[in-house]
């Protein structure tokens, strides 16, 4: 696990890669984002955008999320603050996704003086590096417990 004292601004994390199936990506759209471009490969070709099927944004960040915790085991864990998403180019059926975290900064807190919020940009790629996710994010990091 790690604490703000392992953390350095430049500090790099990769995950392993995850396999974005079809049928995951029409289950997670047809329980919270069910739009034709992500539930419907026929329909889906004719779409104006996306040309295909695509996963649901919010799918892919949910698989983010998921590398995160491994690649980047925070102690006491991310406890997020404030992010900021973007998605660059769509997830298809059959990606590997990984995940690239590059720390940005490090705020020590000037009230409580056992943390400090940590930024970073996390990329979630495909295995062609297509960047399919860009994130900006504010988590609350410990120091380790004095006693």
């Amino acid at each position: 696990m790690l604490y703000l004292e392992d953390l350095n601004v430049g500090d790099h994390f990769k995950s392993r890669s995850y396999e974005m199936t079809l049928e995951e990506i029409l289950e997670f759209a047809q329980k919270f984002d069910p739009q034709v471009f992500h539930t419907d490969v026929e329909k889906a070709k004719d779409h104006l955008i996306f040309q295909g099927i695509a996963a649901s944004g919010w799918h892919t960040a949910a698989v983010t999320m998921r590398l995160w915790t491994e690649c980047f085991p925070i102690a006491k864990g991310l406890i997020g603050s404030e992010s900021s998403l973007r998605w660059p180019k769509p997830t298809r059926p059959g990606d590997h996704i990984h995940v690239e975290v590059e720390i940005v900064s490090i705020t020590p807190s000037r009230t409580k003086h056992d943390r400090a919020m940590v930024s970073y940009v996390t990329q979630a790629k495909n295995q062609h590096d297509d960047v399919l996710l860009i994130s900006t994010t504010k988590i609350v990091v410990f120091r380790r417990d004095i006693e």
